[in-house]
């Protein structure tokens, strides 16, 4: 499955049903403009309920993606039993309660137990869990079990920290809070040496 990389692209790579979508969606759009008080008719608005249409299809194209697939796609024996980590990996997502954009990185670990996978499929996954409506909790565990269940490795350890705009620029208004959340399989529950030198390697 294809990703894309901006909006504009998306509409024109994924054929005439998800062009009917984006109208669909502008349609939506433009009412709910208007019921905030504007103008739709006004120059600067008119082309907004598609741009914005073509934005959250594109925010949320993960629906469209399988992450299993994506692992499956590039996964190799190999015999090595140790730590491989992924970390710093950007993060962006919509809160599902809001709407609003939460965003930071995602460090991703595992211990192989006879198979491995292509180091950017690590990134590609997490993009694929966070393309879509979230909670920071859920997106944290989708991830490790993803990798869990497709590699079915001795370990897996997934820690995300994220800003969330929903409480940055409305409700609470704490424009400096970070949302931590971690979940982790086998070995890094099991061994606090496993665990704690995933957290000594992601602190660097």
């Amino acid at each position: 499955m294809q990703i894309f990389n901006d909006s504009e692209g998306y509409e024109k790579l994924q054929g005439p049903e998800n062009v009917e979508k984006t109208g669909q969606l502008g349609d939506l759009y433009a009412r709910i403009i208007e019921l905030l008080g504007e103008d739709v008719a006004r120059e600067g608005l008119l082309k907004t309920p598609k741009r914005v249409a073509r934005a959250m299809q594109f925010l949320t194209q993960g629906y469209d993606i399988d992450p299993t697939a994506i692992l499956n796609s590039a996964k190799f024996k190999e015999d090595y039993r140790q730590m491989v980590l992924v970390k710093d990996i950007e993060m962006y997502s919509l809160c599902e309660h809001h709407m609003l954009p939460f965003y930071g990185k995602a460090h991703v670990a595992y211990i192989p137990n006879g198979y491995i996978t292509g180091l950017s499929k690590i990134a590609r996954i997490v993009d694929a869990f966070s393309r879509r409506l979230q909670v920071q909790e859920r997106l944290t565990l989708e991830i490790r079990d993803c990798i869990h269940n497709t590699l079915n490795p001795l370990g897996v350890a997934v820690v995300v920290e994220a800003a969330h705009m929903c409480m940055q620029i409305r409700g609470i208004q704490k424009q400096n809070s970070t949302t931590v959340t971690s979940a982790f399989t086998g070995i890094f529950l099991k061994d606090c040496r496993t665990r704690e030198e995933f957290i000594h390697l992601i602190g660097k």
